[in-house]
């Protein structure tokens, strides 16, 4: 025969796993919100009017010449936005955006800007001597290369 005591303690871990579960559960569904929030929020300004303006300058860039290219255009827009896109790089690698939801938000931008500045890329790491110029942003490009062949072979 199960005495009260038993049947209390049964009732008690019951309810501290229903907790603990629901906890868990909300948990993960705030930073669900959270990831989507800061997605947003970063969609937000890429669609601003000033890195508009920023990417048409960019994208409008031409030379074959570019050991000269801070006098191409400006160099001030060419940060804009590949700033943009490292820190997208770096909250990707940290885990703190979801590459689904970036590549679903910014996949055409990534690989159109990414193809266009490489070759810039390439020459301000060598006139400075630093590999590690823009590479969340480079890390962003192969992420989502990757994820693009992963989903071409299924």
């Amino acid at each position: 025969m199960v005495d009260i005591q038993t049947v209390s303690i049964v009732i008690a871990s019951a309810s501290v796993v229903a907790g603990v579960i629901y906890y868990i559960l909300q948990i993960r569904n705030q930073t669900k919100i959270r990831q989507t929030d800061l997605i947003m929020r970063l969609y937000s300004v890429r669609d601003s009017k000033e890195f508009q303006e920023s990417w048409k300058k960019v994208m409008s860039m031409e030379s074959e010449d570019y050991s000269n290219y801070e006098k191409w255009y400006e160099w001030s827009d060419f940060i804009i936005v590949a700033a943009f896109f490292e820190g997208i790089g770096i909250l990707l690698h940290k885990k703190l955006v979801d590459i689904e939801m970036a590549d679903d938000l910014f996949s055409y931008s990534i690989k159109t800007i990414w193809e266009k500045i490489r070759e810039v890329v390439k020459a301000v790491r060598k006139y400075h001597n630093a590999p590690q110029i823009w590479e969340w942003f480079e890390y962003l490009y192969n992420e989502m290369q990757r994820r693009k062949q992963k989903s071409a072979k299924t």
